[in-house]
């Protein structure tokens, strides 16, 4: 009986019915082959974590930001600076515990502790100090910066957005700011897209151009879009656009990119079911990163539980998830820079900043547990039997860590519940021929889902799902 391909490479799309559809991609991402290819959907291994430099303040990371070719990180309560031979440098103390905002106008750099905390440190003359400019708060509790045209821009809590003086971030006039006047929302947050600053409130979001002049140089542009900001931290630079998470009113939280002079939704019905079942205050919380590597261009929203990754490119979603303590939670990966041409990362847990490598194969020597499930498949409802189904991996691939790597296979017949798993051999040093074939896999009475997982510290690459299957009684 001749084999039919099945598709792998769906990316995350788990129903509130699972039956329906329980698919999984977590530590795996869906790459589309950009020329023929022996199959033009496969699967990549996300990029595994190692350890550069460990602050001596063992908190985790708040933020990250590079100015000058240079990596800056806040962990716990202290700002570092990090050297291409990865030397961390203390710069200064920054308040607080939660997420901080970071910009620069290329010799000044400004982290801003959302509530009114600001501290400015200049890279050319090595001074860090706070902002004790009085007029810093006098239009509110600046909570979020961006940087744009000499000056940094400021979310305030009083429905206003406010900018330092030209070229300084020490110096503020109280009558120095403006409003979102198309709607009285909360304002969120700012943005600066293709040097055009947005203004992010709850509800919408509203276009300002500058326009120069002695008195206040933002004016609106008549752009207003009709989705709000839900999570400030959320919003991230993606290649040609910007993504955030957002609604409008009396809309559920989606996440959104921009289109045009419109918004265009890319969550699916599932990412937006995760969304749904959070409180106000956890969707608030969710923060972004995002970066570029292997052709890819990713964004990743940190959810509690699970961290969901858009590959602008695929057009596709996948999960990232952390092994931490034995216990498997979102993605650990707090922050990403890039700098001295790498990727680095800023930590959940504690004070280490990792190298974001693709040809490693563990998170800080630990393991990366990678799933995926594939969408159900059924004949009308009829039965079948599937005798055999094989994988096609990047064979041979086994090494010193891992001689003889193994995938296992588990079938469900209802996406709810799992028969054993079956390990098959992926093949040791050198075995490139090495097959990954499950026979004697049963009867389906209506239809059936299979899952992949691996766990072991090598290449990850599925290339192929393909079954004999037999219909009918």
């Amino acid at each position: 009986m001749p084999k039919i391909v099945l598709p792998i490479a769906n990316g995350f799309y788990e129903s509130d019915s699972l039956p329906l559809s329980a698919q999984e991609c977590t530590n795996f991402y869906p790459n589309i082959a950009q020329a023929p290819a022996l199959n033009q959907e496969t699967l990549f291994g996300t990029p595994g974590l190692v350890e550069v430099a460990t602050a001596s303040d063992l908190d985790n990371n708040r933020g990250a930001h590079e100015m000058n070719g240079v990596p800056y990180f806040v962990v716990g309560a202290t700002l570092y600076s990090m050297s291409a031979t990865y030397v961390l440098t203390s710069i200064g103390t920054i308040s607080g515990s939660g997420r901080v905002s970071m910009a620069d106008n290329g010799t000044q750099m400004l982290v801003l502790v959302p509530g009114g905390n600001g501290y400015i440190y200049n890279h050319v003359t090595d001074a860090f100090a706070k902002i004790t400019d009085v007029d810093f708060t006098a239009n509110g509790n600046p909570q979020i910066v961006v940087y744009i045209d000499g000056f940094f821009c400021l979310t305030t809590d009083s429905k206003k957005f406010i900018v330092s003086a030209l070229n300084n971030g020490l110096s503020y006039n109280a009558l120095d700011f403006g409003t979102a006047e198309s709607d009285p929302d909360e304002i969120v947050a700012p943005i600066v897209y293709k040097n055009q600053l947005f203004i992010g409130g709850s509800q919408t979001i509203e276009a300002f151009q500058n326009i120069g002049g002695a008195d206040f140089p933002f004016q609106r542009t008549g752009l207003f879009l009709p989705k709000g900001i839900n999570s400030p931290f959320s919003i991230q630079l993606i290649e040609d656009t910007f993504a955030f998470i957002g609604s409008g009113q009396n809309e559920s939280a989606a996440i959104w990119t921009l289109a045009g002079n419109n918004v265009q939704k890319i969550s699916t019905t599932a990412i937006d079911n995760e969304l749904n079942r959070l409180t106000e205050d956890q969707i608030k919380s969710i923060y972004s990163w995002s970066y570029a590597q292997k052709g890819a261009y990713f964004v990743g929203f940190a959810l509690p539980g699970s961290t969901f990754v858009y590959d602008n490119i695929s057009k596709r979603w996948h999960e990232r998830k952390s092994l931490i303590e034995g216990s498997l939670g979102s993605y650990r990966v707090a922050s990403m820079i890039r700098a001295y041409n790498q990727i680095w990362a800023g930590d959940t847990v504690d004070g280490r900043i990792g190298l974001l490598d693709p040809e490693v194969y563990t998170e800080y020597s630990g393991q990366i547990l990678r799933t995926i499930v594939t969408q159900p498949f059924q004949d009308n409802m009829e039965s079948f039997v599937v005798p055999e189904i094989e994988m096609t991996l990047e064979s041979g691939v086994g090494n010193a860590a891992s001689v003889n790597p193994q995938i296992g296979m588990a079938r469900s017949k209802d996406g709810k519940t799992w028969q054993d798993t079956r390990f098959r051999g992926i093949g040791s040093i050198g075995q490139y021929n090495h097959r990954a074939i499950w026979r004697r896999n049963g009867r389906a009475s209506r239809f059936e889902l299979f899952r992949f997982t691996m766990s072991d510290p090598v290449k990850p690459v599925l290339i192929q799902l393909t079954a004999e299957i037999e219909v009918g009684r």
